[in-house]
């Protein structure tokens, strides 16, 4: 048969790991969410500097909240989003290199804080684009990691 072959999709579960290279975290929990658009990550201490630029704490941890690494980055937009609870809030979106498992990509990622959710990021139908989601399983491109690092260092993209 000619022609192009094309490759198998990626499968995701509903909750997965990704990490960040651009600011040097690794094995953030995940949960896959096909109702939201964009995805959003836990943060805490948002300050918006001059030139269009933000500074947070991500924090990589539920279990140890005072686990978090300093980034400061570019402000791609703000936006009116509408909680689960039912609340508007207006967030500051972020771009970054995302990896799940094989995936590499840019992102949008709305700041936000979900101290109160059991994963520190929601991956939105954007981040997924090209991918099939197995709401049975999860894990798929890679396990939490057993220890989650602490940079102490701020990062810059």
């Amino acid at each position: 048969m000619a022609g192009k072959q094309h490759a198998s999709p990626h499968v995701v579960g509903w909750r997965e790991v990704v990490s960040f290279p651009e600011w040097g975290v690794r094995g953030i929990e995940a949960k896959v969410d096909t109702g939201a658009n964009t995805s959003a990550i836990h943060v805490e201490d948002v300050k918006r500097l001059p030139g269009d630029r933000v500074r947070f704490h991500l924090v990589v941890n539920r279990r140890k909240p005072f686990k978090h690494v300093p980034v400061t980055a570019d402000i791609t937009r703000t936006t009116r989003v509408r909680s689960s609870t039912g609340h508007v809030q207006e967030r500051f979106v972020v771009t970054t290199v995302m990896r799940l498992g094989p995936i590499r990509r840019h992102v949008e990622l709305s700041l936000v804080g979900r101290d109160k959710m059991l994963c520190r990021m929601l991956l939105g139908r954007k981040a997924l684009h090209g991918v099939l989601v197995d709401v049975t399983r999860r894990n798929l491109l890679g396990r939490p990691l057993k220890k989650k690092p602490t940079p102490t260092k701020e990062r810059h993209p």
